[in-house]
């Protein structure tokens, strides 16, 4: 068995482990880098009442803790389903190398987690999306970004 196959099971095996506990949906994750695994989550988005606490959310922050970094470069994440948009944002800011899904996003509406409203508002403009965004400028904003910018001891990502 491949360790792709291997990996994918464990995640898929948290999936079902934590969601016949209570904890929320089936889903789990793990990060992998150099053949171990590092980290896991797994979704407790009912049983923690936190709409981000997606397994691929939750395993990116136990890896970035485990190992001291907001960069998983050079780690594989190994899901159980196909990440919905929130998470895929959070797989490109943490620069993981691959991920590997069992289940798609297909399979996933079948049972009722349907992402595609979500997927949908992003070709919208800002006006047009069901949820109001307002542009208000602000002068202590564009300082903040200023001083962001000006800070010589700041930590790039």
């Amino acid at each position: 068995m491949s360790d792709d196959a291997t990996f994918l099971r464990a995640a898929i095996d948290l999936s079902r482990r934590r969601m016949e506990a209570g904890f929320g949906g089936p889903f789990g994750a793990v990060v992998v880098r150099d053949g171990k695994i590092v980290a896991e989550g797994f979704n407790q988005v009912t049983s923690a009442n936190d709409p981000t606490a997606h397994a691929e959310i939750s395993a990116i922050r136990a890896a970035c803790a485990a190992l001291k970094t907001f960069s998983l470069a050079g780690c594989t994440l190994y899901t159980s389903c196909e990440p919905c948009p929130m998470c895929l944002g959070a797989i490109y800011w943490a620069r993981l190398d691959r991920v590997v899904y069992a289940n798609t996003r297909a399979e996933a509406a079948a049972i009722g987690f349907d992402d595609d409203h979500i997927y949908c508002e992003f070709d919208k403009p800002i006006e047009a999306r069901t949820i109001p965004f307002t542009h208000l400028p602000s002068e202590e904003g564009r300082a903040a970004f200023a001083a962001w910018q000006a800070k010589p001891d700041k930590v790039p990502y």
